[in-house]
C-alpha cells in the first residue's frame, strides 16, 4: 500500500458460463458472451465476446468457437485466460494508461466449486496482472446485488439460475448456511429446446437459434397471464434435408423445459428441507429471491411460488445482480473482508 496506490485499479468480475461482466468505477464496462474463437492453424484467439458469439455454429474447420467456462468452472485454461485479458484490455479507462495497471479484483465463483477449480480461477486472474485477488461465492454476490443485508442474523434464500449452474443458498450472518449447486441452468434449457424441436418437429436447430427461442417465447408454465406471440423458427428438416420453418408457441417450450424445471424445483425443496428452523421461519416471511438470466423465464417465479408456498421475487436486472454485488464488496472491502476468500 502507500505510494503505489494510485497505480492500482479495482475491478469486479462475474466470470459466467454464458456471459462475463466486469465493473470498473461503479460502471458495468464489459458485458459480453463468454466465448472465444480460435484459429486452428495458428492457435491464436481471433475474436472474443459478441464477435465470437456471432460465429457460433457457423464456422469452417479452420475456426473453432470455444466456451472456456463449462458449468461455471474453467474448462479451457488457456482460452479463459486470453478471454479475460482481452476483456480487461477493452475497459475504456484502462486503455488510456501508459502501462498496464496492477489490479485489485473480486471474482465470483460457484458455491459448489472445488479447491483445484478455485486455484485455476485465481491463477488466471494473477496472470492478467491481478495483485490482490479475492473470490466470493456467487449466491452471496447475488444477495448483495439484490440489496439484501446479508450481515443481519436473518435468513434469506437466493436462487441464482445462470448459464451452467443453478445456485441455491440460504444466507445469514454473512455466511452460507446451506446450499446446493445443480448443473441444470440456461444451457440445459437451450439443449432441451434443441431436442424438442428435433423430436417433435423433425427440425434441426442450432444452439443460437434455440437460445433465441428461449429468450423470445420461453416459459415455465403453460398458463401465462400475458402469453408471448408465436415465433417462426427456421432450421434444417431432418427428413428432407431442406431448410424449413415452423411456428412455435410458448406452450410447447413450457413442455420442453418441464423436466429440467422440475429438477430445479426439487433442488429448492431439498435446500428448504435442510434449513434450520429459525431460518426457515425468516424465509417464510422474506420469501425467495431469484437472480441470474434463468430467472427471466416467463412464469418461473409463479411456478416456484406454487411449489414452495412462498413469495418469490425476481431481482431487478437479474443478469447483473451478481456482478453488482461483486462490485459492492469491492467498494466496501473492509466490511465484507470476512466473506471473501483470499
Amino acid at each position: 500500500m502507500g505510494f503505489f496506490d494510485f497505480l492500482i485499479e479495482e475491478i469486479a468480475i462475474d466470470l459466467g458460463t454464458a456471459n462475463t461482466l466486469i465493473i470498473h468505477n461503479d460502471k458495468v464496462v464489459v458485458d459480453s458472451p463468454s466465448i472465444v474463437a480460435r484459429d486452428r492453424t495458428s492457435g491464436k484467439i481471433t475474436a472474443v465476446g459478441k464477435e465470437a458469439a456471432m460465429m457460433q455454429g457457423k464456422t469452417h474447420e479452420n475456426i473453432k468457437t470455444i466456451r472456456p467456462l463449462k458449468d461455471g468452472v474453467i474448462a479451457d485454461f488457456d482460452a479463459s485466460e486470453k478471454m479475460l485479458t482481452m476483456f480487461i484490455k477493452e475497459i475504456p479507462a484502462l486503455k488510456k494508461k501508459l502501462f498496464t495497471p496492477t489490479l485489485r479484483m473480486v471474482i465470483c465463483i460457484p458455491s459448489g466449486i472445488t479447491e483445484v477449480e478455485m486455484r485455476a480461477v485465481k491463477e488466471s486472474a494473477e496472470r492478467v496482472n491481478g495483485k490482490e485477488v479475492y473470490l466470493i461465492h456467487e449466491p452471496m454476490a447475488a444477495a448483495i446485488g439484490i440489496g439484501v443485508d446479508i450481515m443481519q442474523p436473518k435468513g434469506n434464500m437466493i436462487v441464482d439460475i445462470g448459464g451452467g449452474t443453478t445456485e441455491i443458498a440460504v444466507i445469514a450472518l454473512g455466511g452460507i448456511v446451506c446450499d446446493k449447486s445443480v448443473k441444470i441452468a440456461g444451457d440445459v434449457f437451450t439443449n432441451d429446446i434443441v431436442y424438442y424441436m428435433r423430436t417433435q418437429h423433425n427440425l434441426y436447430v442450432g444452439e443460437r437459434t434455440a437460445e433465441k427461442i428461449k429468450i423470445q417465447i420461453g416459459a415455465a408454465t403453460e398458463d401465462l397471464e400475458v402469453p408471448p406471440d408465436e415465433m417462426s423458427v427456421q432450421g434444417r428438416d431432418l427428413l428432407t434435408g431442406k431448410p424449413k420453418q415452423v411456428n412455435i408457441s410458448y406452450r410447447e417450450i413450457a413442455k420442453a423445459l418441464d423436466k429440467s424445471i422440475l429438477r430445479i424445483e426439487d433442488a429448492v425443496m431439498e435446500t428448504l428441507s435442510q434449513t434450520p428452523p429459525e431460518l426457515a421461519a425468516d424465509i417464510y416471511n422474506t420469501g425467495i429471491y431469484l437472480a441470474g438470466g434463468g430467472s427471466m423465464l416467463r412464469g418461473l417465479d409463479k411456478r416456484l411460488s406454487q411449489k414452495t408456498d412462498l413469495p418469490v421475487y425476481i431481482a431487478e436486472d437479474p443478469l447483473r445482480a451478481v456482478v453488482r454485488g461483486t462490485g459492492i464488496t469491492l467498494k466496501t472491502l473492509n466490511r465484507y473482508k470476512g466473506i471473501l476468500i483470499k
